[in-house]
């Protein structure tokens, strides 16, 4: 079947340009610190009072009028972005590996995993409702950005957020993890800056943990250590406790 052609507004809409106000700013600007300048030569002090909160007016409209232009621009390039929904074979071979994973650090029998697949599943989606409730945004859920896929992704204050969802039973993420996951990321920041899109992007670790208080504050020791320095992207960690998630959006 051929694909539909995408025929939205967005699709054919372009940017607004910001030079013209900034030219007639700038040049208010001067004009106001000319009469600033004369007023005080000539110390006339009332008038260049009118001038100078003239001035600090102008800046500060200047300013907002940029960061909204900024913002306008974020959410207007979105669309320019390749998004597709992870393909059930991807979905399902990242749970397998991830479920292997943690049935080799807890040393289950092959009987057991399923539950710990189970279990899995639901761990991920409740750190998820809670990344939605804390960043009141929408999530797109298992989402891949020109073939990179992500456990979510969503974009807020012109920031393209990129999560991978880990659960940890031992107070350590390997740094094999920690690699791949900067390598997706990165790919993802290049297709970004090729396509000239106005988004910044971030990477979101949410980490949810079934750890003692011991190995919880050992895990943070780990994690504030420079394992993450000079990454492509600014890191944001969350961590999130797997009882008091099941706490907070299941049990009564």
């Amino acid at each position: 079947m051929a694909k539909q052609m995408d025929n939205s507004i967005a699709q054919f809409s372009r940017r607004t340009s910001v030079t013209p106000q900034l030219f007639l700013s700038a040049v208010v600007l001067i004009c106001l610190l000319g009469g600033l300048i004369y007023s005080l030569s000539m110390q006339q002090w009332p008038t260049a009072a009118v001038f100078a909160v003239g001035e600090i007016g102008l800046i500060a409209y200047s300013w907002f009028s940029i960061d909204q232009f900024k913002r306008l621009v974020a959410a207007h390039d979105q669309n320019r972005i390749d998004w597709e929904a992870a393909l059930p074979e991807v979905q399902r071979q990242n749970l397998k590996l991830e479920v292997l994973e943690l049935s080799k650090v807890l040393d289950l029998e092959t009987g057991q995993v399923s539950d710990l697949q189970s279990a899995y599943i639901v761990a991920e989606d409740l750190a998820l409702r809670q990344i939605q409730q804390e960043e009141n945004v929408p999530l797109l859920r298992h989402i891949g950005i020109a073939d990179v896929p992500f456990d979510a992704v969503f974009v807020k204050d012109d920031i393209l957020n990129c999560c991978e969802v880990s659960f940890l039973v031992a107070p350590d993420l390997r740094q094999d993890k920690i690699d791949a996951m900067m390598r997706k990321v990165k790919r993802v920041k290049d297709l970004i800056e090729a396509a000239d899109a106005a988004l910044k992007v971030r990477m979101m670790l949410i980490l949810i943990t079934q750890l003692s208080k011991e190995d919880d504050d050992r895990l943070r020791s780990v994690l504030n250590t420079r394992r993450f320095s000079g990454t492509p992207v600014d890191i944001d960690i969350r961590l999130l406790d797997f009882e008091a998630l099941q706490r907070i959006y299941v049990t009564d």
